[in-house]
């Protein structure tokens, strides 16, 4: 590289260091918080009122006056405009409220899990029934499904067994889930993905609501939370003299 091109170099990250300083030095800041109050360093501002009305352009202090006369705070809410734009608000609240709406919204989130069965080509009856129910909740939830189908010895020559239960089970759960990705061979495992009709978040909704509907009913109705077998043992019980 030449001399000439190293020093324009120096010299232009020199003037990017100069501007930064520059600008924090007339108050700008790195923070994601926006300036309110005393920080907002501005000869005027575009002032919205605390219902949202438009006041207009108007000095700082003027601004800072009709906070303190409402008992609010002057909060800029669009720094690059100009003049910028500040609104009238209680600070405190909105930054409780922003806090809830982004925690509700992590929680609403839906993240896509795969969980995975294991089978074997022979499996007995009672097993398979015990798996399937698993299957079942799993694509309830709306999530993915992935069977796996584990050859042992003699097993490997006949790999029809394994697809012939796989298909069985993609059958025996179509109304909730599809094949998404097909039987495949994989060393000694055959491998079926199934997805399901729901969605996640359509899952996640249905759960809470049936949550809810449960809590509402046992509130109104205490006694019928009892076993009903706890409950005809306790009828027929003598009452005491």
């Amino acid at each position: 590289m030449c001399v000439g091109a190293v020093r324009s170099y120096e010299q232009r990250r020199y003037a990017a260091v100069r501007q930064t300083v520059a600008w924090c030095y007339r108050g700008g800041s790195i923070s994601a918080e926006p300036r309110i109050n005393d920080r907002i360093r501005v000869p005027e501002v575009r002032l919205v009122g605390p219902s949202g009305e438009q006041v207009g352009i108007v000095p700082l202090a003027k601004a800072l006056e009709l906070a303190q006369e409402y008992d609010l705070d002057l909060v800029e809410v669009a720094a690059n405009a100009r003049p910028p734009v500040c609104k009238l608000m209680d600070y405190g609240k909105f930054k409780y409220e922003s806090a809830m709406k982004a925690r509700e919204a992590r929680k609403n989130q839906a993240h896509t899990v795969i969980k995975e069965m294991k089978l074997r080509p022979k499996i007995d009856p009672h097993d398979y029934d015990t798996k399937k129910g698993h299957v079942v909740r799993f694509l309830k939830q709306g999530d993915k499904v992935k069977i796996t189908i584990m050859f042992r010895g003699r097993e490997q020559s006949r790999p029809e067994l394994g697809y012939r239960l796989l298909q069985r089970l993609a059958e025996d759960v179509q109304d909730l889930g599809f094949v998404e990705s097909n039987p495949k061979q994989d060393g000694r495992n055959m491998i079926m993905v199934l997805g399901p009709h729901k969605k996640k978040t359509e899952a996640m909704a249905e759960a809470r609501q049936a949550q809810e509907a449960r809590k509402a009913e046992a509130k109104a109705n205490p006694g019928r939370s009892q076993n009903p077998a706890e409950a005809e043992a306790s009828a027929e019980e003598p009452a005491e003299a």
